[in-house]
């Protein structure tokens, strides 16, 4: 995954370990920032995402769609992002504590794969906002693509004092113990109480934790935490 650090994979000890969380990355992906946890219907809009950044390339591009698999480079990436977020940007001059349009900016340049500065927006929304809980996940997700694991796990932290039973949070957080920290009982303390907390879960997402929890006892050996995991 890109702009991942590089003590996440230094982190995990075996190729065979790797594999096993290869499903651990790919719900990363899916989890960070967007909501994975939640339906759709819960986000309000000024939580929602920017169009992912390979339309807006088609879009921008003066030759046309691109072909199969081509992907931008950074560098257009960023220019298009600037482009994108110009309009909010000219908006926040006269307004510069909208959290709602301070979360939209960061939410271009966090698709655009520019982490740095989208993590900048977001912890002014959260400063605009500090209960926001979900301004904070994004913000550890940014933080967390950008490379500052204690930065990311500390704004997942901080939102679990406004709302301790977070579903996203506690995701993200287990996420990022277990990619970032290579720590996965830590991992499994927020997936634990992820579950406990949140017994509304819906099916699919709860299949998703426990399949996770259940992948990271295997690799532990601990078959009894892996019955115990699936009589959550």
């Amino acid at each position: 995954m890109a702009n991942e650090p590089n003590a996440a994979s230094a982190a995990i000890p075996s190729l065979r370990t790797m594999q096993v969380y290869g499903i651990a990355v790919i719900c990363l992906g899916a989890g960070l920032a967007i909501g994975y946890l939640l339906p759709a219907s819960q986000s309000s809009p000024s939580q929602t995402l920017a169009p992912p950044p390979q339309s807006a390339a088609k879009a921008a591009s003066p030759h046309g769609p691109m072909g199969e698999g081509h992907m931008p480079t950074l560098q257009a990436m960023r220019q298009m992002a600037d482009k994108q977020a110009a309009p909010l940007l000219e908006k926040l001059k006269s307004d510069p504590s909208n959290s709602a349009l301070l979360v939209q900016v960061g939410a271009v340049y966090h698709t655009s794969h520019q982490f740095k500065e989208a993590a900048t927006y977001y912890r002014k929304a959260a400063d605009a906002d500090p209960k926001n809980v979900a301004v904070r996940t994004k913000l550890a997700s940014s933080l967390y693509r950008d490379g500052d694991v204690d930065g990311a796990i500390a704004q997942l932290n901080q939102a679990l004092t406004y709302d301790p039973k977070d579903a996203n949070s506690l995701f993200d957080l287990g996420m990022i113990k277990l990619q970032g920290k290579g720590d996965g009982k830590g991992a499994l303390a927020a997936w634990q109480k992820l579950l406990k907390l949140n017994p509304q879960l819906s099916p699919d997402r709860k299949a998703t934790v426990l399949k996770l929890i259940a992948d990271l006892l295997t690799t532990q050996g601990d078959q009894s935490g892996i019955e115990g995991a699936r009589k959550q």
